[in-house]
């Protein structure tokens, strides 16, 4: 096996702390793809990333060598270093709205990186760019040249950001997490968008991730790291079929957990029957409405009590107007039947007292915990809004039996704030303001997606107990069907506002009905 890139030994520090990349040896075989796994602060972007010197500031390199065509790439000057980036060794980043330069058009991007690197004429760039364009799939972009980034969608802006990449056919192309903040079914075209051009060019690629789903489809060879040092490493087969360490037989076997349905016979406590949430398009001077977005149309469905219903679905595909509708917080037709009272038809004063059976949980607690409260005044608010006589006492009691539930200490949280703890520990938190009012029902809008897989798994472990504990019934969006099938009984796939599937989950993973499902599904087999 011939090596593009050979790691040995390296050791990263920030400044005179700790090292947070410990004497890691990682090797990259020409026209392979070496897959990087673990969680955040493992160290794999920053290991990568000494590959190109592009470490953050206050990092530095303490000790190894970085081998690539028989030269130390860290003994190169910083000019022999910009060189080889974007040339014959290239990037692909996880956001590329932060990658792209807002100021500059697509193609002036791209021509610029094929200039930097080659003595061609301006026509001769532009020419390239065109054809790179129509190479990623961005056609239709290739032929209109005046188009900035914020025009483009998340897929297609990776796809950009893929053309930029590959502008100067490089010889390794590293990919850090560049398909986390897409929808599964862009995921996908992304990754076989890599995979074709990978094939293509005989290109060798890095890729980091935390998501094994992913790996398994891409790899070729896996590294798994964890607290700065490589635990393992073998080909995907071994890694998959028979890991060593057992924290990647954690990582693996929480790629099959399915959840089994035991409330077949139990009580709905949410029966919606035809409902239609839809969105006037307006035109004209007196913007009279000439036709509807029709975001959720004749949806129907029932959540009993002690299930969870996993709704899956692209961006666009109504998981969230749906969400509204349910909550009231926006205007609906059909009926929303909650304890067998119709949202519809009840006032504002009769609502509100519903609400507090119903709770929201949303996808990122750093921006739905206020920054100003400390962690009391934040689960308490509820309490303070529907009891507002509640004893110091009592509220004291509740707070400390929530935050035991959710795994969190009361004396060393109470008084602290949100920017003090990790992603983990603040979505318990937000799961406990949700609770903290005995609710019957939790809607949980994405409450996994800003976090580690690890992290992940504990919160779906945490949420599965206070379920069986609490006889909670959960409606679960997502557009990861990994987490959906570990937390759902019942799953529903929704796909331009109508639901195409409807079915338990292990008969969704078993047997798919649809072709859209079975896209889905292929994102975690």
């Amino acid at each position: 096996m011939e090596k593009i890139i050979s790691i040995s030994n390296l050791s990263i520090a920030f400044n005179k702390y700790t090292d947070v990349v410990k004497n890691v040896n990682i090797d990259v075989v020409k026209g392979k793809t070496t897959a990087i796994v673990g969680e955040s602060g493992s160290g794999k972007t920053l290991s990568a990333l000494s590959i190109l010197k592009l470490l953050p500031n206050g990092a530095r390199i303490k000790t190894g060598k970085i081998e690539y065509n028989n030269k130390n790439l860290l003994n190169l000057s910083q000019k022999e270093i910009q060189n080889i980036r974007g040339n014959k060794i290239s990037t692909i980043f996880q956001e590329p709205m932060t990658s792209l330069n807002p100021l500059h058009t697509i193609n002036k991007q791209i021509e610029e990186i094929i200039t930097t690197h080659n003595t061609l004429s301006k026509k001769e760039a532009r020419k390239r760019t065109i054809k790179l364009l129509n190479e990623v799939g961005l056609s239709d972009i290739s032929s209109r040249p005046k188009i900035y980034p914020y025009e483009l969608s998340g897929g297609q802006r990776q796809r950009a950001m893929i053309a930029m990449s590959i502008a100067n056919q490089p010889d390794l192309l590293i990919a850090d997490e560049p398909t986390t903040a897409l929808d599964v079914t862009i995921q996908l075209q992304i990754l076989d968008l890599l995979q074709n051009i990978q094939k293509k060019m005989g290109m060798s690629m890095v890729f980091i991730s935390h998501d094994l789903s992913v790996v398994k489809k891409l790899s070729d060879y896996i590294y798994v790291m964890r607290n700065g040092k490589v635990i393992e490493f073998g080909t995907k087969e071994k890694i998959f079929n028979n890991p060593k360490h057992e924290y990647t037989k954690e990582l693996v076997s929480n790629q099959s957990n399915i959840k089994e349905n035991n409330n077949q016979k139990s009580e709905s406590i949410i029966n919606i029957k035809d409902l239609n949430v839809w969105y006037p398009i307006k035109k004209g001077l007196l913007r009279k409405t000439i036709n509807y977005v029709k975001a959720i149309n004749n949806v129907s469905f029932d959540l009993k009590i002690g299930e969870t219903i996993g709704i899956v679905g692209e961006s666009g595909s109504g998981k969230t107007s749906l969400i509204l509708a349910i909550l009231k917080l926006i205007q609906s037709r059909g009926e929303i039947i909650i304890n067998k009272k119709n949202l519809n038809n009840l006032s504002k004063k009769k609502v509100l007292d519903l609400r507090k059976d119903i709770q929201v949980v949303f996808q990122d607690p750093f921006s739905s915990l206020s920054p100003r409260m400390n962690i009391e005044d934040i689960i308490s608010e509820g309490l303070m809004v529907h009891y507002p006589n509640i004893s110091l006492e009592e509220k004291r009691n509740k707070l400390k039996n929530i935050l035991e539930k959710v795994g969190l200490e009361y004396e060393n949280t109470i008084e602290k704030y949100p920017h003090e703890f990790s992603g983990g520990q603040r979505q318990r938190i937000a799961i406990a303001r949700a609770l903290i009012l005995a609710p019957k029902i939790l809607i949980l809008d994405e409450p996994t997606s800003a976090l580690d897989v690890t992290i992940q798994n504990q919160i779906i472990d945490l949420l599965n107990k206070l379920q069986q504990e609490l006889s909670l019934s959960y409606i679960f969006i997502s557009h990861d069907m990994r987490v959906i099938r570990a937390i759902a009984n019942k799953i529903i796939v929704l796909k331009d506002g109508i639901i195409v599937e409807e079915n338990y989950s292990k008969e969704i993973f078993n047997s798919p009905k649809s072709e859209y499902t079975k896209k889905l599904i292929s994102s975690v087999i």
